[in-house]
């Protein structure tokens, strides 16, 4: 297994890599991102728009490669916002999806978000 790091995003707060990328699949596990400034390490606004487009920011994967995603919420009053900027990443055939209420994410964040990509041939 291989770990994989970026200057473009925050460093982990925790015992975790940013991704990882295994030789016996071609897929890359992109660790939860919340909306983190990778300039200041600090969380971005306080809003569910800003910070849900921050995290895909901090995805920073062809989006076209995602094959699955897991999103996490603080509330799921949040969720049809975080449905609607989160349509604008992706196009048909979406990937697979799961949504999570949870009851606090690092740093206070209002989402957090996961994806396994494929790896370009």
């Amino acid at each position: 297994m291989e770990a994989i790091f970026s200057e473009k995003i925050a460093k982990p707060v925790g015992p975790f890599s940013p991704a990882v990328r295994s030789p016996a699949v071609s897929h890359v596990f992109v660790s939860g991102q919340i909306g983190q400034s990778a300039a200041t390490g600090q969380l971005i606004g306080g809003d569910i728009e800003a910070q849900t487009e921050q995290a895909f920011v901090n995805l920073g994967r062809s989006f076209s490669d995602v094959v699955r995603t897991t999103i996490y919420l603080t509330n799921m009053a949040d969720f049809a916002t975080m449905n609607g900027i989160y349509a604008k990443y992706f196009k048909a055939p979406f990937p697979a999806r799961t949504t999570i209420a949870v009851a606090a994410l690092p740093l206070g964040a209002r989402v957090e978000i996961d994806a396994i990509v494929r790896e370009a041939a």
